[in-house]
């Protein structure tokens, strides 16, 4: 997901997008969903199959 999505989608919820990395804002839009923030840190293995970021998170293969 470009940038410009991932802000248009935390300012919906509420979240300020100045200064912040696209991997930090992502992990302030799961929390805001209640979910886990650990976008960009799984490594090569997560069990969130039902994420919405999965896809960017995770390596190409192991998606």
């Amino acid at each position: 997901m470009q940038m410009e999505k991932v802000r248009e989608k935390a300012k919906r919820l509420g979240l300020k997008t100045s200064r912040k990395g696209k991997g930090e804002l992502i992990r302030e839009i799961q929390r805001a969903e209640g979910n886990f923030p650990c976008f960009g840190t799984a490594g090569d293995s997560c069990d969130q199959l039902h994420c919405c970021w999965r896809e960017a998170c995770l390596p190409k293969n192991s998606a």
